[in-house]
């Protein structure tokens, strides 16, 4: 049987509302949620119970209720004899995902181009020159999140909220992987001018073009994808079926 993977240093953890009291079972699950989903929990890494708790200051009760909510939104995942630990996706899960993704964004884009507000129009610009600052700075890092950023800012004025959560909750699922941290710095050039042909066509209100150019960036970003590293434990292997003989 393999080892239990071990938890690795944690950044410092976001203080509790009230010292005193201590952490609460929400502020748990709000901490646990942000490790993982800004890259500081990668992938299969093991989550014990008895570490975690002791990093918190509480009982292991709260911080199991956490880790099955985070089972719940495909953040975390469970295993018999092995404990919990960060969702592990195969190359395949990963590119099934951001064809969830793509689907969801330009159903939503096509919408929120005519119901953007002056005030979504000026955010969409604050995250774009966020996300420019970023590749002109080599910070894939900041690239990674403002990405997300972005492409949020363009569909949350769809005034479809179920289809925009949806698309946050798949998004979510590849995040511990942090893949565009792992693409090259070309390619995260190539992919901001597909952002600014974006933002061009949001302010422009010109869905076709919008759309248009929507489709080639994911044309663009699944190629990206397919040569993320698969040697540095990003991917779980994929699952052979089993031959049952009929």
């Amino acid at each position: 049987m393999p080892s239990r993977p071990r938890l690795p240093r944690l950044p410092q953890l976001t203080p509790p509302l009230d010292a005193h009291r201590g952490y609460s079972q929400h502020e748990i699950l709000s901490e646990l949620r942000r490790l993982v989903l800004e890259g500081n929990l990668p992938p299969g890494t093991g989550m014990p119970l008895g570490e975690l708790a002791r990093q918190f200051g509480v009982s292991a009760i709260p911080v199991r209720e956490s880790l099955q909510t985070l089972i719940g939104e495909g953040l975390v995942e469970h295993k018999p004899n092995f404990g919990y630990q960060v969702t592990l996706l195969t190359a395949a899960e990963l590119r099934e995902l951001y064809v969830v993704r793509e689907r969801l964004e330009s159903a939503a884009m096509a919408a929120a181009v005519h119901q953007a507000t002056a005030a979504d129009h000026a955010l969409a610009q604050e995250t774009h020159a966020r996300l420019e600052r970023a590749v002109l700075a080599q910070d894939a890092v900041a690239y990674h999140r403002e990405t997300r950023n972005f492409h949020l800012a363009l569909v949350r004025p769809a005034g479809m909220p179920r289809v925009v959560h949806m698309l946050e909750y798949a998004w979510n699922i590849t995040e511990p992987v942090q893949p565009m941290v792992h693409v090259t710095t070309m390619d995260r050039v190539v992919l901001h001018a597909d952002h600014s042909r974006q933002l061009a066509a949001f302010l422009a209100r010109d869905a076709d073009t919008l759309l248009a150019v929507t489709e080639q960036h994911h044309t663009r970003l699944n190629g990206v994808l397919s040569h993320l590293p698969t040697d540095i434990g990003l991917f779980a292997e994929p699952v052979e079926p089993t031959d049952t003989g009929e």
